[in-house]
C-alpha cells in the first residue's frame, strides 16, 4: 500500500493533477510489463526448472509401473519391463513373495543409468518391503547415489589424488516402490529407479540463453515502448495543441486526428464542437448588437421627450407621458427577458405550480393589445368553445402564450392577423398561436428555439416584445413537461403550438 501512495505523489502534484505526459506513462507501462515477462520467464526457466522436472519425471515414473501391474500376468511381461527400461532410461526390479516373507527377484532391467538399485540384496528388498507396506503400498523417494553405493568413487585407487567437482554424490535418483498382487494373489513388489539427470549444466545453459535474451528483450521493449508511445499519444498532442487554440477564440481551426478509431472519433466530435461554438459565439455577437440596438431605442426616445418637455413649454402632454411610458414598458421587458435568459443559463427557473383557467388567461391576455388595434390596425382572433382548466405556472405559462403572440404581431406580415386557437383531445388541451407572415423555410425550423437563433440576420426592432422569447418559451415548456412544435409554408404563415395536460377545477385530471 505504501509502495502506490510513494508512486501516486511522484506521479502527481499537490493539487493532484498528474505530472507526466500520456507518452512517459505509455511508456512506464510497456516497461513495466517488460519487466514482469522478464521475472515470469526468469522464475519458471531457472528456480522452478529443477521442481518441474522432478514433478515430471515422477509422474513418468508412476505412469511406466501402472503398465507393468496391469500386464504382470502376461507372457511377455519381461519383454515389456526390458522395453520399459530401455526406452526411459530406468533400472527396473519386478520381486515375487517367496511364501515366506521375503522376495526374490523375478527380472531386472537396467538402461545403463548411473545409479540404480540393481545391486539389492535380500536384507534390501525386505526394507524396501516394509517401508512401501507402511506406506500404503506406494513408496516414492528421491535419493543420492550415496544412499544406493557404499563405495565412494574418490577412495578407488585410480582416482587417488585427483581433485573431483562433480561427484555422483551431487545426482539423485527418484526411486519408487510398489505392492500389488495378481488374478491368482500372488504378491509382487515392483521398484523402479530413475536417474535424475545433473540439472546444472541445464540450468547454466538455460541462465546463459535468459541473459542473451533478457538484454534483446529489453532492446526490443525500449525500443516498441518509444514507437508504440508516439503513435498512441502523438495525434493526441496535436489535437491538444489545436484545442488551445480553440480556447484563445480561434474557430477557424481544424482538428485533424488520426492514428486510430478513437482519436478519429474524438476528432470528429471536437470540429463539431467548433462548429457548433462558431454559431453559438456569432449568434452572441449578434445578439448583443441588437439587445444594444433594443436598449438604445428606448433610452432615446425617453431621453428625448423628457428634454422636450423639460425645455418647451406646452410640450408636457399626455400624448408624450405616455410615449416615454411605453418606452420604459418595452425597456422593462427587454431587461425581465433577459434576467429569464440568465436563469435559464444558470438553471434557477423554477415552477410554482396550481390550477387556472387558461381560457380566461388567454382572455385577459388580449386586453394588452387594444393598443395595436387602434394604432395599427392589428387583429386578434381567439377560437375557443369552452373554459379550459390546467395544473401549471400561471406566470410561466402567461409568459409563453405572450412571447408566442409577440413573435406573430412581429412577423405577421401586411395582413396583421393573428389567431389563437384553443383545441381539447381528450385529456389535452392544445393551443396554437397562428400568423399570416411570410413564413419559415423549412431548413430553419429546427434552429428557431435555440439559443441567441435569429432567422433573419439583419437587425430589425421588435415591433412588440423584445424579439428574446422563444428560446425562454422552449424552457418553460420543458421544465412543464409540455409536448411542443412549429409548423410553417413559405407565403402562407406560421403555427407555433403547445400542450397541456387538462384538469378540472380542483386540479384533479381530466376524464
Amino acid at each position: 500500500m505504501r509502495i502506490f501512495v510513494f508512486f501516486h505523489k511522484i506521479l502527481h502534484t499537490k493539487d493532484g493533477k498528474s505530472r507526466c505526459s500520456l507518452m512517459m506513462l505509455l511508456s512506464m507501462c510497456f516497461f513495466a510489463f517488460s519487466v514482469i515477462m522478464l521475472l515470469m520467464l526468469w522464475m519458471f526457466q531457472a528456480v522452478f526448472l529443477g521442481s518441474f522436472y522432478k514433478a515430471i519425471k515422477t509422474k513418468n515414473i508412476t505412469s511406466c509401473a501402472n503398465s507393468i501391474e496391469i500386464n504382470i500376468d502376461n507372457p511377455e511381461i519381461n519383454s515389456l519391463i526390458e522395453y520399459t527400461a530401455t526406452k526411459n532410461d530406468m533400472c527396473i526390479i519386478l520381486c515375487k513373495s517367496d511364501g515366506t516373507g521375503g522376495f526374490v527377484k523375478m527380472y531386472t532391467a537396467n538402461s545403463g543409468s548411473a545409479y540404480s538399485v540393481k545391486s539389492l540384496n535380500g536384507v534390501d528388498l525386505i526394507d524396501f518391503y516394509i517401508r512401501t507396506k507402511e506406506n500404503e503400498g506406494a513408496l516414492i523417494d528421491i535419493v543420492t547415489h550415496s544412499q544406493l553405493v557404499d563405495n565412494n568413487i574418490s577412495d578407488l585407487p585410480e582416482f587417488k589424488g585427483v581433485k573431483i567437482d562433480n561427484k555422483p554424490e551431487d545426482s539423485e535418483s527418484i526411486v519408487y516402490s510398489r505392492l500389488f498382487t495378481n488374478e491368482d494373489h500372488t504378491e509382487y513388489m515392483l521398484i523402479v529407479d530413475a536417474a535424475i539427470t545433473p540439472s546444472s549444466s541445464i540450468e547454466q545453459t538455460l541462465r546463459y540463453q535468459l541473459h542473451i535474451v533478457t538484454l534483446i528483450f529489453v532492446i526490443v521493449a525500449l525500443v516498441m515502448t518509444w514507437i508504440f508511445s508516439r503513435i498512441i499519444a502523438q495525434p493526441l498532442e496535436n489535437m491538444n495543441k489545436t484545442a488551445k487554440e480553440l480556447a484563445e477564440g480561434n474557430y477557424d481551426v481544424v482538428f485533424n486526428g488520426t492514428g486510430y478509431k478513437e482519436v478519429e472519433q474524438l476528432s470528429d466530435t471536437m470540429n463539431y464542437a467548433t462548429n457548433e461554438l462558431s454559431q453559438v459565439d456569432q449568434m452572441r455577437k449578434d445578439l448583443i448588437a441588437n439587445v444594444s440596438h433594443d436598449l438604445r431605442t428606448p433610452l432615446t426616445l425617453i431621453t428625448g421627450y423628457g428634454e422636450v418637455m423639460r425645455d418647451i413649454p406646452g410640450e408636457n402632454t399626455a400624448e408624450n407621458i405616455q410615449i416615454i411610458i411605453d418606452e420604459a414598458t418595452r425597456l422593462s421587458s427587454l431587461v425581465s427577458d433577459l434576467i429569464d435568459i440568465s436563469k435559464i443559463e444558470a438553471g434557477t427557473m423554477k415552477l410554482e405550480a396550481s390550477t387556472f383557467c387558461i381560457t380566461k388567461t388567454i382572455e385577459a391576455m388580449f386586453g394588452r393589445y387594444n393598443k395595436l388595434k387602434e394604432q395599427d390596425g392589428y387583429s386578434f382572433t381567439f377560437e375557443h368553445d369552452q373554459d379550459v382548466y390546467v395544473y401549471a405556472d400561471e406566470l410561466k405559462i402567461s409568459q409563453v402564450i405572450y412571447n408566442l403572440v409577440n413573435n406573430a404581431v412581429n412577423y405577421s406580415g401586411d395582413s396583421k392577423a393573428i389567431k389563437v386557437r384553443q383545441i381539447c383531445d381528450d385529456n389535452r388541451v392544445r393551443i396554437e398561436v397562428i400568423d399570416s407572415g411570410p413564413g419559415i423555410p423549412q431548413d430553419k425550423l429546427k434552429n428557431i428555439w435555440d439559443r441567441y437563433y435569429k432567422v433573419d440576420k439583419s437587425h430589425k426592432s421588435a415591433k412588440i416584445g423584445t424579439g428574446l422569447g422563444l428560446s425562454i418559451v422552449k424552457t418553460v415548456l420543458k421544465l412543464h413537461k409540455a409536448n411542443y412544435g412549429v409548423f410553417s409554408k413559405l407565403g402562407k404563415g406560421t403555427t407555433f403550438w403547445f400542450e397541456l395536460i387538462r384538469t378540472n377545477k380542483d386540479g384533479e385530471p381530466w376524464k
